[in-house]
């Protein structure tokens, strides 16, 4: 999704107000006046605060995605997941609604299946298909194993906190990479 230069301004300053205080209470005068800009240019692109946070989450997601290339192998894709469920947890944006606001998280992610976690899919599915060309990826349909995999990383970047006292960081890293490969596997 492209965003113009104030659309882009106006979803910045979301994200910077998401990590510093949260999104609780978060209101579309608020936004205005720490973006420098009206009401009514936000609302002329979103009906309320709500859709304003769902794109700034978006951007984010698109941004997180931009730093990880395409890949066309098993390894390369298990690899490509791990450097984006890392981007993930340190990204300030979703790192503090991990911490702070796990509900909030949950309301924004996992109630509906939304446009960031399409996003997400979709760069994993086109994945899948190039490795399954190649051979590394066993048969299925793609958007399928996608789904399994995008439901696997998230249950362990949401869980990541809660299992920390459980688990170090480099098994769970292990531990994530052996369930995305066996779930790729021929």
């Amino acid at each position: 999704m492209r965003w113009d230069a104030t659309q882009s301004g106006i979803l910045d300053t979301a994200g910077r107000l998401i990590a510093h205080r949260g999104v609780g209470g978060l209101t579309v005068a608020e936004l205005a006046r720490e973006a420098g800009v009206s009401r009514p240019t936000i609302y002329r692109n979103w009906a309320g605060a709500d859709e304003v946070v769902r794109a700034a989450l978006l951007q984010r997601v698109h941004a997180l995605l931009a730093d990880v290339p395409m890949a066309d192998s098993r390894e390369g894709i298990v690899s490509a997941v791990m450097r984006f469920s890392a981007s993930f947890r340190s990204d300030p944006v979703y790192a503090a609604l991990l911490d702070r606001e796990p509900e909030v998280f949950t309301r924004y992610t996992l109630q509906r299946f939304g446009a960031s976690q399409r996003a997400i899919l979709q760069w994993m599915a086109a994945s899948i298909a190039a490795a399954q060309a190649v051979g590394s990826v066993r048969p299925g349909e793609p958007q399928h194993i996608a789904v399994m995999m995008l439901l696997i990383a998230q249950s362990a970047i949401l869980s990541y906190g809660t299992v920390a006292d459980l688990i170090d960081d480099g098994s769970w890293d292990h531990e994530l990479r052996t369930a995305l490969d066996g779930l790729l596997r021929p």
